[in-house]
């Protein structure tokens, strides 16, 4: 069975899971770390975090070009409801099996403003288990947190953190989460796009290799790394 994670940039990534395309946060128009468009992608399902417009800016788009549920919290659901598109509104903890496997809710400390400034609920990460069991962990926009320890004790094959400092945790903090999850794998996301969250992915890629047993995945833009499932 096919499992794969593709980094389109900043903090959109691309799953293939089982020949389904799960799509996190999509933001591509006007992503300046990606060349890709609503019209160059495909997803099957579609994750949004929370509803700060560099995760959730083209979610509609997308929805309606492929006909594509988004699975989200409640109060974004309602949100994106209203622009005409089908979801799952759920709340942090809950859970929701589909075709190419569960989504669950963690918790995400961060914010949640919806782009029209309404209020968004509470941002969210999401795990990820595959149909084999393969466990997925995307931090989404997050600070460090102590239950990330709570997290690992689920027995993650990646995790898929921000590093980018300012608007999330940057690499000190990155590096604690690792040591908190301890992922087989973790792959740095979230910095670069901007001046404001400009970082050395390969520098932190040595640090948590030097002190942690997780394999590190710097990937580029539009690389994708692949899961054995």
């Amino acid at each position: 069975m096919s499992l794969s994670l593709t980094w389109i940039g900043h903090a959109t990534v691309a799953m293939n899971i089982g020949g389904y395309t799960v799509m996190v946060d999509p933001f591509l128009e006007e992503n300046p770390a990606t060349e890709e468009t609503v019209e160059s992608v495909h997803a099957d399902y579609i994750l949004v975090s929370h509803g700060h417009n560099d995760h959730i800016a083209d979610a509609v788009a997308l929805a309606k070009k492929n006909n594509a549920p988004i699975i989200t919290t409640l109060e974004v659901a309602r949100w994106l409801d209203d622009q005409g598109v089908q979801t799952h509104g759920l709340n942090l903890g809950g859970q929701l099996e589909l075709p190419f496997g569960k989504v669950k809710l963690t918790v995400a400390m961060h914010g949640s403003q919806m782009p029209d400034g309404s209020y968004g609920g509470c941002a969210v990460g999401f795990l990820l288990t595959s149909p084999l069991g393969r466990k997925i962990y995307i931090a989404c926009d997050t600070a460090l947190f102590g239950d990330m320890s709570l997290i690992g004790e689920e027995g993650l094959d990646l995790a898929v953190l921000p590093i980018g400092d300012y608007f999330t945790m940057g690499p000190d903090d990155a590096l604690r989460a690792v040591k908190l999850l301890q992922p087989k794998q973790v792959m740095p996301y979230h910095y670069g796009t901007w001046d404001t969250i400009q970082q050395d992915p390969d520098a932190w890629a040595k640090r948590v290799s030097s002190e942690t047993e997780a394999t590190v995945h710097v990937l580029t833009p539009g690389d994708t790394l692949s899961l054995i499932e």
